[in-house]
């Protein structure tokens, strides 16, 4: 990878830190849009392999409790994170909007249960505001931006260093 080249989330953090450059205001990016609770999230689309209504994952004996267990998909042994849990909110019946998003994060597949998926969004950096610092359950360097668009407001999650963090344990840090 050529090093002048930025990875994914860099270009977003310059065009949150006001930078102008041409090869950042050029930057427009697609997020899928999902509900956990209340709040509206967004993840890089890029990452998304597929979108699944949730089934039932086979339990691993002591995973931490946002590990739901893990599904076979088409051969391939997928961790299921129940993002809920992850995120500290409280507990959800699952139902039939409930659904697992399939991620490949690095050479890893992972699959994430939230409570809808709701749609494909543009953000043109112009669109993306600075986190604020505050407490949350989510710690801020997993979060790339709030992206406001048509009344809407998204938090945008760096869904890599999410699921690279030594707190999840799931995936090896990706080499860039």
């Amino acid at each position: 990878m050529n090093p002048d080249t930025p990875v994914a989330g860099q270009a977003t953090q310059a065009a949150v830190a006001g930078n102008t450059s041409a090869a950042v205001s050029t930057q427009i990016r697609e997020f899928l849009a999902f509900k956990l609770g209340a709040e509206e999230y967004g993840i890089d689309i890029l990452r998304v392999q597929e979108i699944r209504s949730y089934e039932e994952p086979t339990r691993i004996a002591n995973a931490p409790p946002f590990i739901k267990g893990v599904v076979n998909l088409r051969g391939v042994i997928v961790p299921i994170i129940d993002m809920r849990v992850k995120f500290n909110l409280e507990s959800v019946n699952y139902d039939s909007v409930t659904v697992v998003i399939v991620l490949n994060i690095g050479a890893r597949v992972v699959g994430m249960v939230v409570d809808a998926v709701s749609d494909v969004i543009t953000l043109t950096p112009e669109q993306l505001r600075p986190v604020p610092a505050f407490n949350s359950a989510i710690q801020s360097e997993h979060l790339l931006a709030i992206g406001a668009v048509e009344g809407r407001m998204l938090i945008l999650v760096d869904i890599e260093k999410l699921m690279t963090s030594a707190e999840m344990g799931l995936v090896e840090q990706a080499l860039h």
